[in-house]
């Protein structure tokens, strides 16, 4: 077992374990250090959703910066009670782990409830667009959608999303999106 370390926040430093399961990647360091300059250091009154949990480390991340309440979603059950022993161990009372199903979860989740969906799905999977249609209707107007995939994914142009921000790390392409605000 791997672990890594949250780069920023009141647990700046701490480690979560990574289990050893095929196709999981946790984000790297310089990703989530430059996604995190985009958002802000502080995430304050945020709600953030972490669709596809893994390790954590983008969830907790964000948990890390003040954000008002994250909550994981990982199906693997054994990586689901390693997140709630990190959230135990961190104290983490704005953190909330379900062992559900991303694609699913999200298609019945309250709408307009998370200012932030938080998208790493499984490389070989093909859920990119599958997750994008499913956390649209998860952001409040002006919300963000962040979308890491091993290359560059153009949003359906009926989504309505433009790409805010984006970047590179070797293998990984990242990217934020904005939902566009009504009128």
């Amino acid at each position: 077992m791997s672990e890594v370390r949250i780069i920023g926040g009141q647990w700046k430093r701490s480690k979560l374990p990574v289990a050893d399961r095929p196709g999981l990647r946790p984000t790297p360091d310089r990703v989530r250090e430059t996604l995190f300059n985009w958002l802000g250091q502080d995430l304050s009154g945020w709600r953030v959703l972490d669709a596809f949990a893994g390790s954590g480390a983008l969830g907790f991340e964000a948990a890390s910066r003040g954000a008002e309440r994250v909550t994981l979603l990982e199906r693997d059950g054994e990586l689901a009670r390693s997140l709630k022993a990190s959230a135990v161990r961190l104290k983490a009372e704005n953190l909330a782990i379900e062992p559900a199903d991303a694609l699913a979860w999200m298609r019945r989740a309250a709408p307009a409830s998370f200012e932030l969906v938080l998208l790493d799905p499984p490389f070989g999977q093909n859920l990119f667009e599958p997750a994008l249609r499913a956390a649209l209707p998860l952001l409040v107007p002006g919300g963000l959608i962040y979308l890491e995939a091993p290359e560059l994914i153009e949003p359906p142009a009926e989504l309505g999303l433009e790409r805010w921000k984006s970047g590179r790390a070797g293998a990984v392409h990242f990217q934020l999106l904005r939902k566009a605000e009504t009128a």
